[in-house]
């Protein structure tokens, strides 16, 4: 754990200049809980558009507690809470490999696969390093049977994502002993998550997070591109670095397959009386599934959503590795040379993904994965000139928020800090939509006032290419897009 514990400050250091538009956005609504305990993105507006609760809740409270002059700190919560949720996650790895009997080789190439990943270090700060944490803990209290620390582990989940609850069900219908007492795994949940899910429907206007009605408005933003075609549209900038990231999680669909055709074959290859893989099939089996979801849902291809089907399988490709090196351990009918060669290609793999996060720089300058108009620095420098330039006006952002919004403290707005811009999206999937999903959007909006109409807006933050400067004019670079520049233009308010 200690030096799980080191590896991720050590790979924090390497981070935390460069994080993502998007993890800002987390990064803000921790700061408002820390100052005000305020939910919103923007000091001046309640919204709901923090994807993760529990991420945002723990940043918050950190941040509260690392005040120093008056202020809060969210990147020095960041790195703690990262710290603290590596140690856990290799706690968990290391309680799963005691029941399953594994060699230490297995949470240590787990973790690895995990944590050196350059999708998930592209977005930390975000719920990437969270989301593998409770994942192990999640299937850590399956294999110990334990229905009650279950239950609990599945309302963290929840609150984590929405979204894993997909893991949650298929561990409970893998794991004899939670799926006999289901009812009381069921309670601990609800009592853990239920108490949010509530509040966040009647006091912020909708149970799920805004962030996936905005998610399914954006179709086009990526152009041909789809969740389904994402892996190859980055493969095509970089393919290097692409294929090192998703080769573990291909390995551990492999693996899983494979598994699937053993475990139908059970006679033919004895275990040994070792324990059952079934839950962490279950674990590698949520990875695919949540990759379906995902597709029929015809999301954007972010490159934080990859993160939780490619580290499920590799969850499910380093526990097989290791039990494939204790079969040939103690086996007189499997050669040792196959499951060896097949621990040193794993490790090659682990290896492969932190050449690839060295070779981005020390410390990075952006991500490995990156598609913002601006730096990370260069985008805080906009939002602090940008508070001192408009104080308590409004501006409309350009379409990247996060930073500008965690920088600037001012009222800017967009669908993800203004619920009047928001609850136009939100009429439309109304109006337009198919039966089913009117029906789920009215009961989720149900305690929302769908009558509010944006903001008036004072000024536009608008984003071009290429160089630019003069008077309310900021130049800019990103990896991605090269030099640009944003300009502040004044909206002309008709005269009443």
């Amino acid at each position: 754990m200690a030096g799980t514990g080191l590896g991720m400050f050590l790979v924090f250091l390497l981070v935390k200049d460069s994080l993502t538009d998007d993890a800002y956005i987390t990064l803000a609504y921790a700061k408002n809980l820390a100052l005000h305990l305020h939910w919103g993105l923007i000091p001046q507006e309640v919204s709901n558009s923090a994807t993760s609760p529990l991420n945002v809740f723990l940043l918050g409270a950190v941040s509260a507690a690392t005040r120093i002059g008056g202020g809060v700190h969210p990147i020095l919560a960041l790195g703690i809470v990262s710290v603290g949720l590596a140690m856990v996650l290799a706690r968990a790895w290391t309680r799963v490999a005691r029941t399953l009997r594994l060699p230490f080789a297995a949470p240590a190439l787990g973790v690895s696969l995990i944590l050196l990943n350059p999708f998930l270090l592209s977005a930390v700060g975000l719920e990437v390093v969270l989301i593998p944490a409770v994942l192990m803990a999640l299937l850590a209290m399956a294999l110990e049977e334990r229905p009650t620390a279950f239950g609990v582990v599945a309302g963290l989940a929840l609150l984590t994502r929405l979204d894993l609850v997909v893991f949650v069900l298929l561990l409970t219908l893998a794991t004899g002993a939670i799926r006999r007492r289901w009812p009381r795994a069921l309670v601990s949940a609800l009592i853990v998550a239920g108490p949010w899910f509530a509040f966040s429907w009647v006091a912020l206007g909708s149970a799920v997070p805004d962030t996936l009605v905005i998610k399914m408005s954006q179709g086009g933003l990526f152009g041909v591109w789809t969740y389904v075609t994402g892996p190859v549209m980055y493969a095509i900038g970089q393919p290097l670095e692409v294929v090192l990231a998703f080769a573990p999680a291909v390995a551990g669909l492999f693996a899983l397959a494979g598994w699937l055709v053993l475990r139908a074959s059970a006679r033919l290859v004895p275990t040994e009386g070792l324990p059952s893989l079934g839950p962490v099939a279950a674990v590698g089996a949520g990875g695919v599934a949540y990759y379906l979801t995902y597709s029929v849902l015809s999301l954007g291809p972010y490159h934080w959503y990859y993160v939780p089907p490619a580290i499920a399988l590799s969850i499910f490709l380093a526990a097989a590795v290791g039990r494939w090196l204790i079969l040939a351990r103690h086996s007189s009918w499997l050669r040792p040379t196959a499951p060896m060669l097949g621990l040193g290609l794993t490790g090659l793999l682990a290896l492969g993904n932190l050449g690839v996060d060295l070779g981005q720089g020390l410390p990075w300058d952006s991500p490995v994965i990156f598609g913002n108009w601006a730096s990370a620095r260069d985008y805080t420098r906009v939002g602090e000139a940008l508070h001192r330039r408009i104080g308590s006006a409004t501006v409309a952002s350009p379409g990247e928020i996060g930073t500008l919004a965690y920088a600037c403290d001012c009222a800017i707005l967009d669908q993800f800090s203004d619920r009047g811009a928001l609850v136009q999206v939100v009429n439309q999937h109304i109006a337009n939509g198919g039966a089913p999903a009117r029906l789920l959007l009215k009961v989720n909006y149900a305690w929302l006032d769908r009558s509010q109409r944006p903001r008036p807006l004072d000024y536009r933050l608008l984003y071009e290419p290429g160089p630019g400067s003069g008077r309310d004019i900021w130049q800019v670079w990103s990896a991605a897009r090269g030099v640009g520049h944003f300009r502040l233009v004044p909206v002309a308010h008709r005269s009443s």
